[in-house]
């Protein structure tokens, strides 16, 4: 299994789960700082207050990205750090981000600059968040300033960072911040997600007439009934629905699917929040596609659900998360998207596992992530033999970090991270890892940490 010269391998982080420095550098409130401070939706009530002090250490950091030799970094910009309040941009916020990626191409290495990760900040959310159309304009100010200052230094953009976990893990599920439970809000704040996605790429290709790549991440989970029986398929048409077509529709297709307007429509009153010609926008052409994949749903029937579907008990083997590792699923979503929806160039800009680490003797001998990794890299080697044009895979995460509502309880790095004293540790998986980069191969691979 061989990757050409052009495939791109990269790692990838966000703002809010490494930075630390929340007070600093004229840095406001998230909405994550102020869920992480609510009883009850962390674990543990951690924070990202410090996290991995990125911050102030990402010249370190910057010398382990080198040393695994990728050829990318995928990371995002805080929002909060470039307009800690309403319509007052902070240079001192932006001067960290030029230096990350003035740093990482002085080494070699491309930035992949996502601008929306999830940390909105506090001063929008008490206007409504995302739920008030005027986020639109508000991202699109920060989008401007971002691109003006960083754009000659960034390799490609990604807008929008899963508006799943955004949308309805932030809206209607409550399990992520603000951590409210109302599909209306949910639905209104994805569409408002999705139309400032469309307005940035308008403004970098249309507006400031850029060259360099655009484009959107998606999280998608390849959802299959657990028996052929009608009930079971109907739960998976509906849960495809929720989990992947509620977004591949509108971008790729300019609409919503119509059997989950009407199933949403119990909760959502009216879409006249969708404005005669959004649906152009949030459709504009991209230059690739971004997809987070780590595991696949399987799903049977449940009248007790607005949505008809709950999730089946599965005998596949399980991440630390308790995810099914389902790289041949992996291999189905993509030639559902070939089919069904874009030619687009495709990077998976998320891909990996936590388990439980363990030190010993100063060592992390993490073979299940290496196994994880090694079959999806494997699945995406194959893909591309079919032709399904994959240009790049960013392994998530560069470190163990601030795993949103998990706290520091999951550890989803290649290099460890002592959150006491901040020391990093090279885990077998990136030992690993950095040999795949530098032979380009899966073929001839073995994991000798003494020779690095």
């Amino acid at each position: 299994m061989h990757f050409n010269e052009h495939f791109i391998f990269g790692t990838a982080t966000s703002s809010y789960q490494i930075e630390g420095a929340y007070r600093e550098g004229g840095r406001t409130p998230s909405i994550w700082d102020v869920f992480c401070e609510t009883d009850g939706k962390v674990f543990e009530r951690h924070n990202g207050n410090v996290a991995c002090d990125h911050y102030h250490r990402f010249e370190e950091d910057i010398q382990h990205i080198k040393k695994l030799g990728v050829d990318s970094y995928r990371f995002s910009i805080a929002w909060p750090r470039i307009f800690p309040e309403k319509g007052v941009y902070n240079a001192e916020g932006m001067a960290f981000y030029k230096k990350l990626s003035e740093r990482l191409r002085g080494e070699g290495i491309k930035p992949a600059v996502t601008l929306y990760h999830w940390d909105l900040p506090m001063w929008a959310h008490e206007e409504g968040g995302w739920v008030n159309r005027s986020s639109v304009e508000w991202f699109t100010d920060f989008a401007r300033v971002c691109f003006t200052e960083l754009d000659g230094l960034v390799d490609s953009w990604i807008t929008h960072n899963e508006p799943w976990c955004a949308g309805f893990l932030g809206y209607h599920l409550g399990q992520h911040a603000p951590g409210h439970t109302n599909l209306e809000e949910a639905v209104k704040a994805i569409h408002h997600i999705l139309l400032s996605h469309g307005k940035a790429v308008q403004l970098l290709k249309e507006e400031l007439h850029s060259a360099t790549p655009i484009g959107i991440t998606l999280n998608l989970t390849p959802i299959y009934p657990k028996t052929d029986g009608t009930n079971d398929r109907l739960a998976a048409n509906n849960s495809d629905g929720y989990s992947n077509r509620w977004f591949l529709d509108p971008v790729f297709k300019g609409t919503y699917p119509v059997d989950m307007m009407n199933l949403f429509s119990k909760y959502v009153h009216s879409f006249d929040f969708i404005h005669p010609g959004d649906m152009e926008i949030i459709s504009v052409p991209c230059d690739f596609f971004g997809i987070n994949f780590y595991s696949r749903g399987l799903v049977e029937f449940s009248a007790a659900n607005d949505f008809m579907s709950k999730g089946a008990y599965s005998d596949y083997d399980k991440t630390g998360m308790g995810w099914d590792i389902a790289p041949d699923e992996f291999k189905d979503l993509i030639r559902r998207l070939r089919h069904e929806y874009t030619a687009l160039p495709i990077f998976i800009t998320e891909n990996g596992a936590a388990f439980d680490d363990q030190v010993e003797e100063g060592s992390i001998h993490d073979q299940r992530r290496i196994a994880y990794v090694e079959k999806h890299l494997k699945a995406v080697a194959e893909l591309n033999e079919e032709g399904m044009n994959i240009e790049g895979y960013f392994l998530w995460s560069l470190l163990d970090n601030f795993e949103w509502s998990f706290g520091y309880d999951k550890r989803f790095g290649i290099i460890y991270v002592d959150f006491d004293t901040q020391e990093r540790i090279w885990k077998d998986s990136a030992h690993w890892y950095s040999n795949v980069i530098r032979n380009r191969s899966l073929e001839t691979v073995s994991i000798n940490t003494q020779q690095i």
